[in-house]
């Protein structure tokens, strides 16, 4: 329905999936639901894709393998024609350079199979974020630095601090379209330890940042009081009024999520 509604055009297009697989803990809201994840890979087939492969670096275990297996994503690949999964972590890598000044950065080591699709689908999981208040399409990015190069959790991002790492990435790694999962997500002390809260809805978009803007608005969070967000602005739609919504109102299914001591003036 999502795909009917915006009608991006995928035919003949080489498509890479970026889930958000960080860890596994069992009954835990910390990855994009492996179901949602095969459900996409059925729909971009039917619309035509040449190609789908799912890529993930996961930044915090090490054994891709064994994360695929817990987390239940190898099964339900599987179960849709064994879809391929590359590991961004060990891919081949080419050199991308940096000129936005937004950090000390001036290139990146990014992975071949992430520079070479044609159409770049941001799946995140909806949650909160202890640091960075909240983590969605944009901050989903991180899990494309490959640990190969930059080591586990990425800490070459927080040193040039979390914000300013997420807008550089924004800038320089095209995002086509976000399917984000919000039908179970997190609140409270997200990215891993939070709470489940049950949103119970999916948001698809064409833009980014306003795909993070209606999730920030979902959870009860005002998106230009979120500094990375404010500052990703002129990258796509922030304001609620430039964004075109079809499918539910938000104001039907908003809820007020859950935020760690000092970030309450989030919700404004």
């Amino acid at each position: 329905d999502g795909f009917r509604l915006l009608a991006p055009d995928l035919r003949g297009k080489r498509v890479l999936l970026k889930p958000n697989l960080v860890e596994y803990a069992r009954g835990a809201a910390i990855n994009t639901h492996p179901m949602l994840i095969a459900a996409v890979i059925e729909a971009l087939r039917r619309r035509g894709a040449a190609s789908v492969v799912v890529a993930e670096g996961p930044g915090h275990i090490r054994d891709t393998e064994l994360l695929l297996e817990e987390s239940g994503l190898q099964s339900q690949l599987d179960a849709v024609g064994k879809a391929a999964f590359v590991d961004l972590n060990f891919d081949p890598v080419a050199r991308l350079p940096l000129t936005t000044g937004i950090t000390n950065l001036k290139e990146l080591w990014l992975p071949e199979t992430l520079l070479s699709a044609d159409f770049v689908i941001s799946m995140p999981k909806i949650k909160t974020h202890h640091w960075a208040g909240v983590t969605l399409s944009l901050k989903n990015l991180f899990g494309v630095v490959p640990g190969s190069v930059y080591g586990w959790p990425k800490n070459i991002l927080h040193w040039q601090g979390i914000g300013n790492s997420i807008v550089e990435l924004a800038a320089a790694v095209p995002v086509h379209f976000v399917i984000a999962d919000g039908i179970d997500a997190m609140e409270g002390n997200g990215p891993l330890h939070g709470s489940t809260r049950h949103l119970g809805c999916v948001v698809f978009a064409d833009d980014p940042v306003a795909a993070d803007a209606t999730c920030c608005r979902l959870m009860g969070i005002e998106p230009q009081l979120v500094p990375y967000l404010r500052a990703a602005a002129p990258l796509g739609n922030l304001d609620a009024a430039k964004i075109g919504q079809r499918g539910e109102r938000i104001e039907s299914v908003w809820q007020t999520f859950d935020l760690m001591p000092g970030l309450g003036h989030l919700r404004g």
